[in-house]
């Protein structure tokens, strides 16, 4: 028999899943919360039991979809290269972008709901982190100069965040990661320490 804890944990994951798919189609706005708890068969005094407010909801699906998306990032890195296995990553993240629930909710609907600086926050625990990450492995494997390094990082992840919203609005979205990823790996390598060209 499940406990309390176990529970309260498997009906915050339902109601997580159901938002999810509900954002994902109408958006923030178009979501009632009304019929949200009516499809989850709960109250709702539920919701706020678990999330406090709709936003609060709405934070915890954000929430869910950028750690989705960075363990995709994680599980693409099974390369010996340190560059190959930053383009996976890279690729991995764009392909999970693809997913209505990631493009609008992650992409478009969060920093508009939660505001710019609540849903970087977010995003810099999650995808921005692991980018950092890759950037200083690249780095430290002599791939890239070892300078200004949050400036790659920055610019790499605007770049891939762009590349993501245009490619899920794209008529080929394979070819637009394909693309993109090539590029990527010509911008990567014109920054090789001096020494190494």
């Amino acid at each position: 028999m499940a406990t309390k804890a176990e529970q309260r944990d498997r009906t915050r994951s339902e109601i997580v899943r159901l938002a999810t798919a509900r954002f994902a189609v109408d958006g923030y706005a178009g979501v009632a919360l009304e019929d949200l708890m009516a499809e989850a068969g709960l109250t709702r005094g539920a919701l706020y039991h678990h999330f406090g407010s709709k936003r609060g909801l709405f934070q915890a699906v954000v929430e869910h979809a950028q750690l989705g998306v960075a363990r995709a990032v994680e599980q693409a890195a099974t390369h010996d290269d340190v560059l190959d296995d930053f383009l996976a990553g890279c690729r991995a993240f764009l392909e999970a972008s693809l997913a209505p629930e990631v493009r609008r909710i992650l992409l478009i609907e969060g920093p508009a709901v939660l505001g710019w600086g609540e849903w970087r926050e977010g995003d810099l625990e999650s995808s921005v982190r692991l980018l950092d990450e890759g950037v200083a492995e690249l780095a430290e494997a002599g791939v890239i100069d070892d300078r200004s390094l949050d400036t790659v990082a920055t610019m790499l992840s605007g770049a891939l965040n762009e590349v993501a919203i245009a490619n899920a609005a794209g008529p080929d979205p394979a070819r637009g990661i394909d693309d993109a990823v090539a590029m990527l790996r010509r911008f990567v390598l014109s920054l090789r320490p001096a020494d190494a060209t």
